[in-house]
C-alpha cells in the first residue's frame, strides 16, 4: 500500500517511538491527533489516554460482530461518520458529507476496504485493518455530471468482487446513506441492501474502555475551550467573536469541527435554535449556548450552558427558569442505570411546568460518540410507540437536556450534561460548573 510518508522527525525524543495513546510519535505522520497542548493538558490532569490501536480493532470488531449476527454479508458505508468509526481515516471530513467520495465495505470476515479519492491513496496507511484501498465511489453530479449510473455500476462491481471474494454466496448487504444510482446499480447485480444505518448506530452506541478514555480526555479539552469562551464572552463583544473562541480553542488542541452555530445573546436566545451571528452582547443578560464539538480523537462534546452577562442581578424569572432547568437535567440524569430503558425513561422523567412545555427540547436526552448518535429519549408526546424500545447498556453514553423558555419570552435556558452509563449506574462526565448568579447563589 503506498504511504507518501516522509522521513520521521520526532516531536519529543524522551517519549520514544510512540506517543502515550499509541501512535506514531511522528510529527510528520498522516494520522491526525491531539496536539503537544491538550497532551500536557491531560497529563496535567491525571487522565489515562486512550490506546487507539485497541480502540480502532474493537470498533473493528464491534462493527464486524454486528454484520455477522444479521447474517449479512457485509456492510458499506458512505457516512464519514461511519468511515471514521470503522477506519480512523478523514479525509476533508465536512466536504465528503454532502459529495461522498468515499466507501468503506466491511465484510463478514473481517476484510476491509476503502474507496478512496484516486489522489490520497495513502490516508489510511496508518491502519493495518484497512487491507484494499481502491478508487471510485464517487457518483455524486458533481463529479460524475451525466454519466454517473455508468460510475454506479463499475462501483457495484467492484463491490460485488469483493463480496465474491470473502462473503461466499450470501447477497445480504447492509449500506447506508448510497445516492440513488449507486443503490440501483446493486440492486441490478442481484444484492439484497438492508439498512446500514441500524448496524452502524447500533454498534457505536456502546463505547470500549479506549473509546471512553478518549472521550474523557476530549471533554477535558473541551471545557478548557469553554473557558477560554466565557472568559471572551463580555459585553461590547459580537456573538460571532465569541463562537470563534471556541472554534480556536478546540482547534488548538486538536479538535476537528463544530457541527452547529447555537450561541445566541439577549432574546434571541427565545426562540432557541438562531444561530449566532454579528449581535453586540450587552449588559445584564443572558447568552446560551450548545456546543456541538466534535473534539479531539473525532470525539463529540455537546454540552450546554447559559451565563449571566453582569454587572446587574438576573431578574426572578430568569433565576426561576435556570433552577427548573437545573432541576430537569438533575431528575433525568439519576434515573440512568444499566437495564433501564426508553420508555421508562419517558414515563419517570421530571416533568416541567406548563408555560415552558410549548418551548421545550427535541429530546430529553440522546446518544453521543462521535457525533449525536441512537438512540433518543424523546418527551412523552412526541414518542412514537416502538422507535426506541432499547435498555441501557454499560459503556453508553448520554446527553441529557433541558430547554426552558416561555412563549414570546426574551431568553431561554439551556442545559446539557453529557452521562456515561456504568456498571451500576451513571457517571457524569462535564464538570463545567453552572452560572452561579442564575443559579441564585
Amino acid at each position: 500500500m503506498t504511504t507518501g510518508f516522509r522521513p520521521a522527525r520526532k516531536i519529543d525524543p524522551t517519549r520514544g517511538a510512540a506517543l502515550g495513546d499509541n501512535t506514531p510519535n511522528d510529527a510528520d505522520r498522516i494520522e491526525i491527533g491531539p496536539t503537544q497542548l491538550a497532551f500536557a493538558e491531560w497529563a496535567a490532569a491525571g487522565l489515562a489516554l486512550p490506546d487507539l490501536q485497541e480502540m480502532r480493532r474493537y470498533r473493528w470488531a464491534r462493527l464486524t460482530d454486528h454484520v455477522v449476527a444479521r447474517d449479512y454479508a457485509g456492510l458499506l458505508m458512505f457516512d464519514p461518520l461511519n468511515i471514521r468509526y470503522a477506519t480512523d481515516s478523514t479525509n476533508m471530513q465536512l466536504w465528503n458529507a454532502h459529495n461522498p467520495f468515499r466507501a468503506v465495505l466491511l465484510c463478514a470476515d473481517g476484510h476491509m476496504v476503502i474507496w478512496e479519492y484516486k489522489n490520497a491513496p495513502f490516508l489510511s496507511s496508518f491502519n493495518p485493518l484497512v487491507r484494499e484501498v481502491l478508487s471510485g465511489a464517487s457518483m455524486y453530479y458533481f463529479a460524475t455530471g451525466d454519466c454517473g449510473e455508468a460510475a454506479a455500476e463499475r462501483f457495484a462491481a467492484e463491490v460485488a468482487d469483493v463480496l465474491a471474494a470473502h462473503a461466499g454466496g450470501n447477497r445480504r448487504l447492509a449500506v447506508d446513506k448510497i445516492m440513488v444510482a449507486g443503490y440501483r446499480a446493486l440492486t441490478a447485480l442481484g444484492l439484497d441492501i438492508r439498512e446500514g444505518e441500524e448496524v452502524t448506530e447500533r454498534a457505536r452506541a456502546v463505547k470500549g474502555p479506549d473509546e471512553i478514555r478518549a472521550m474523557r480526555c476530549a471533554h477535558h479539552a473541551c471545557e478548557r475551550a469553554v473557558e477560554a469562551m466565557h472568559a471572551a464572552c463580555i459585553p461590547g463583544q459580537s456573538e460571532d467573536g465569541v463562537w470563534s473562541v471556541l472554534h480556536a480553542e478546540n482547534i488548538r488542541r486538536g479538535g476537528e469541527w463544530i457541527e452547529t452555530r447555537l450561541l445566541a445573546s439577549g432574546p434571541r436566545t427565545n426562540p432557541w435554535f438562531q444561530e449566532c451571528g454579528p449581535r453586540i452582547v450587552r449588559e445584564n443578560e443572558i447568552v446560551s449556548w450548545d456546543s456541538d464539538l466534535i473534539g479531539a480523537y473525532g470525539i463529540c462534546i455537546d454540552i450546554s450552558r447559559s451565563w449571566w452577562i453582569g454587572p446587574g442581578q438576573p431578574r426572578p424569572d430568569m433565576i426561576e427558569a435556570m433552577r427548573v432547568a437545573h432541576e430537569h437535567i438533575a431528575h433525568n440524569m439519576s434515573m440512568l442505570r444499566p437495564g433501564v430503558t426508553v420508555p421508562e425513561l419517558i414515563a419517570g422523567c421530571h416533568v416541567l411546568p406548563e408555560k415552558y412545555q410549548a418551548q421545550k427540547y427535541s429530546c430529553l436526552m440522546h446518544g453521543v460518540g462521535l457525533c449525536d448518535e441512537w438512540p433518543s429519549v424523546p418527551y412523552a408526546d412526541r414518542y412514537v410507540p416502538g422507535s426506541f424500545e432499547v435498555a441501557l447498556e454499560p459503556g453508553m453514553v448520554l446527553c441529557v437536556e433541558a430547554l426552558v423558555g416561555e412563549v414570546g419570552g426574551d431568553f431561554s435556558i439551556k442545559l446539557e450534561d453529557q452521562v456515561l452509563i456504568t456498571e451500576d449506574g451513571h457517571e457524569n462526565l462535564t464538570a463545567y460548573p453552572f452560572d452561579p448568579a442564575l443559579m441564585g447563589a
